[in-house]
């Protein structure tokens, strides 16, 4: 079995000093936590980063202006409409947009058996997105991401392009997938240390 990283176990205790840090200073989304632990209990993985997923109200300079956006809210849990209308209500200049992000975690795998093994457990639970997103000598590194997922434009400028009920519909579709991947990750927290019984 080749060993991607002879530097496995140094990474992984440079990757739970960093996630030490992250957690004393609250900028790990607390639902997620149980099925990090659970993670880098395991003796062949660790994370590297992670997000629960979330429903966000965003302004933008134009779509995909990652760099100059503001979050005007931003929930990794089921919104009320009122609390998106309070951050709708704060859109003064730029694109308005309502977004949905599914989870996505980053983990280092000890070996590309390890790193399969993980991807197809994470695929059969509904993570259809998932991927081996980097093979080096250096890393060899596995994503899991699911297909939930929204792009919706409401204004631009401090104007609304929509009406109070089409934003009020969205939200019950955006709670409806957090509900839906929210779910996913409990199953792979349950079913995680499966992958400490080898093949």
């Amino acid at each position: 079995m080749f060993l991607y990283s002879k530097n496995f176990d140094e990474q992984k205790a440079k990757a739970m000093k960093g996630l030490r840090k992250a957690l004393e200073e609250g900028k790990v989304d607390r639902d997620i936590i149980p099925l990090l632990e659970k993670i880098n209990s395991l003796e062949n993985y660790f994370t590297t980063s992670s997000c629960s997923g979330r429903i966000s109200v965003m302004e933008m300079p134009h779509f995909g202006d990652k760099v100059n956006s503001v979050w005007l809210g931003k929930w990794h849990r089921e919104v009320a409409f009122e609390e998106v209308m309070e951050a709708v209500r704060r859109h003064r200049f730029g694109q308005l947009w309502f977004l949905v992000r599914s989870p996505i975690l980053h983990i280092g795998a000890r070996t590309m058996d390890d790193a399969v093994r993980l991807l197809n457990l994470a695929i059969g639970l509904g993570f259809k997105y998932s991927n081996i997103k980097s093979v080096s000598h250096k890393k060899l590194l596995v994503e899991i991401r699911s297909t939930e997922r929204m792009d919706v434009p409401l204004g631009e400028d401090g104007k609304l392009w929509v009406s109070e009920s089409y934003i009020e519909r969205i939200v019950v579709l955006a709670n409806s997938q957090l509900r839906r991947f929210k779910g996913k990750l409990k199953r792979l927290e349950e079913e995680i240390e499966r992958l400490n019984a080898g093949p």
